[in-house]
């Protein structure tokens, strides 16, 4: 089996002080790796600097999910503690969730704020089916959300391994978040500031899409090849405006990964809406993104796979291990890369 297929060859060692655990202030402060495929170089420089580094008459997409506070502390009828992580609404009343601790079918757990789950399917690969009643009424999700602001968690990613504060509901969100739905951040554009995004769109053209990342976009490869890792599924929604530029030819610039998953499933099928559980890797490389910005990523994640679909695997670790050497910060909060 040739490297490219082996999940264990897209492992690497990061020392532990390198994951971010807080974001840094300004965000365009961050550091950002510019790495250009046409000369082989590398550049070491901050976010702010970004603009200077894209293409003249690139389009630039972005990904406008907006996080909700979807992990929510409860507890069972015999009183023991529960933890919940909303994932994604599979129809108007019945959502996939994550708990944390042992649950059987139609247990009810209670959350504060009069808000009741009920569990209605165990599912073979970890996930549970709820049901939501408040003040005993069944609710959508669009009421949900509003419940979830009020007693719900900002849904860090596990390796932050801190608790949430009141800063991360201003720092785990993009500052053009717009329709709620993820459960994680599109990290990527966390760098943004107001002043360099004005800046972006004034001189580039800029487009939106809607996928809502959920968590199993934490969730490593498990299998000996890549080839036989079970994808999961996104919500993602394309406006008519952004499907007509992506069905041209001009440069596109991918503001993270969502947004590069995104567009190459709509190159692929032509949907404009529907259900994302499309996995690049070298074996399956972009057709339609041509430059993309995107932060470091777990090791054996589908995410640093999805780097190395773009530049091959060693190069995805030999600059992975640059970023090291350079005190990079990596994850969710950490520090950035654009590949051109």
């Amino acid at each position: 089996m040739s490297d490219a297929l082996l999940t264990e060859s897209y492992n690497y060692e990061l020392p532990p002080h390198l994951i971010a655990k807080y974001p840094v202030e300004p965000r365009d402060s961050a550091k950002l790796l510019v790495y250009n495929r046409v000369n082989d170089s590398i550049t070491h420089t901050i976010f702010r600097n970004l603009l200077d580094f894209i293409p003249k008459d690139t389009n630039v997409f972005l990904n406008d999910t907006k996080v909700i506070k979807a992990r929510l502390f409860g507890r069972k009828e015999t009183g023991g503690k529960v933890e919940l992580l909303f994932n994604r609404a599979l129809d108007a009343f019945n959502f996939l969730v994550l708990i944390k601790g042992r649950v059987r079918e139609n247990i009810e757990i209670f959350f504060s704020d009069n808000l009741i789950a009920r569990v209605v399917e165990l599912r073979d690969n970890g996930l549970r089916v709820v049901r939501f009643t408040h003040r005993g009424i069944p609710i959508r999700f669009e009421e949900l959300v509003t419940i979830l602001d009020r007693i719900g968690h900002v849904p860090l990613p596990p390796y932050i391994d801190r608790e949430d504060n009141i800063d991360d509901e201003k720092s785990y969100q993009t500052i053009f978040a717009k329709y709620a739905g993820a459960v994680a951040a599109p990290t990527a554009s966390l760098h943004f500031t107001p002043e360099l995004f004005n800046r972006l769109e004034e001189r580039f053209n800029t487009y939106r899409l809607t996928l809502h990342i959920g968590a199993g976009t934490f969730k490593p490869v498990e299998t000996e090849s890549i080839l036989n890792h079970q994808m999961h599924e996104e919500y993602f929604s394309i406006p008519e405006e952004s499907a007509t530029i992506l069905k041209g030819s001009k440069k596109i610039l991918a503001i993270g990964t969502t947004v590069t998953r995104t567009v190459e499933y709509f190159a692929r099928t032509g949907k404009l809406h529907g259900e994302c559980d499309l996995f690049l890797n070298p074996l399956n490389k972009p057709i339609r993104v041509n430059h993309l910005l995107t932060n470091f990523h777990l090791p054996k994640s589908t995410l640093i796979m999805l780097v190395a679909a773009f530049i091959g695997r060693e190069k995805t670790l030999e600059l992975y291990q640059e970023a090291i050497e350079r005190d990079y910060r990596f994850f969710s909060y950490g520090d950035a890369m654009l590949i051109m």
